[in-house]
């Protein structure tokens, strides 16, 4: 089992950075950029000598209307990077970004320490026994369907609610197969079935969200939301867009932000939590 599986060891002091590796062709801010081993290493140093806290793997795109490419595929671009990584920086804390359960518990076996699942495990329930087995932090996102159909699922009744009511059930889910509840991050799904609109007002909700009594991880990065709001069409061009809700974060005192560019996001968050904590 793990040795590392804890939490940043000054959690909730400060907000901490969690950078994002997509070892994707098609994510859609770097699809392609670290497809290869060697450049997914060296973004991997970049992160650590930013000052990242986690580093959140994913091999399997998330975007709107991505096509899924299988367990086997997802495992076979992991496990090397993975290796590495953990071999080089045997401390840093590392999370999967995966939805599949058999993808979460050979990650495990290698040195991951975190599952990030964006179905909050609704896809495969097999994933809870698999963080329960590990005893390992697990994130659990709000979002309805997958990439193909969330775009067409942004219907609420009362959208704050409907998310809270969700999180409280896949919160009991996960607990009552076994998932320590000490383990739980819980996060809103920004962009995972919601329009700009919606998005924002859970930015002006996050309170009501982190009343559940459990660290929040907000994803926001780059996302196209935040491309609409500003008019800017090329996602690595809301690097400076960002940071506002990174901002926000720090001010909410919330747990995690999860980014692309973390050299930027250290520079902010340590002023903003300089001044908000």
């Amino acid at each position: 089992m793990n040795k590392n599986n804890s939490l940043p060891y000054d959690w909730g002091r400060k907000t901490s950075i969690m950078g994002i590796l997509n070892l994707t062709p098609d994510s859609f801010s770097d699809g392609g950029d670290f497809f290869d081993l060697g450049k997914a290493f060296i973004q991997v140093e970049k992160f650590i000598n930013y000052g990242v806290d986690v580093i959140d793997i994913g091999a399997q795109s998330t975007r709107p209307g991505a096509e899924e490419v299988g367990s086997a595929i997802e495992i076979e671009r992991l496990i090397p990077i993975l290796k590495k990584v953990r071999k080089s920086f045997p401390d840093m804390i590392i999370s999967i970004d995966t939805y599949n359960s058999d993808v979460a518990s050979e990650a495990l076996l290698n040195g991951a320490n975190w599952i990030n699942d964006v179905t909050g495990g609704r896809r495969d329930e097999e994933i809870y026994r698999v963080v329960s087995k590990f005893d390992c932090p697990f994130v659990i996102t709000h979002s309805k369907g997958n990439s193909q159909t969330m775009n067409d699922l942004t219907v609420y009744e009362n959208l704050i609610e409907d998310i809270v009511n969700s999180l409280k059930l896949l919160i009991e889910k996960a607990i009552s197969n076994g998932v320590n509840k000490n383990n739980i991050i819980l996060d809103p799904g920004l962009g995972f079935a919601k329009n700009t609109s919606q998005n924002i007002l859970i930015l002006k909700n996050l309170k009501k969200i982190k009343d559940l009594g459990y660290p929040l991880l907000i994803g926001a990065s780059r996302k196209r939301f935040i491309g609409e709001v500003c008019k800017i069409s090329n996602p690595k061009d809301r690097d400076i867009s960002s940071l506002a809700i990174s901002c926000l974060c720090s001010q909410l005192n919330i747990e995690i932000v999860r980014v692309h560019n973390v050299e930027l996001n250290y520079q902010i968050i340590k002023m903003a939590d300089k001044i908000y904590r």
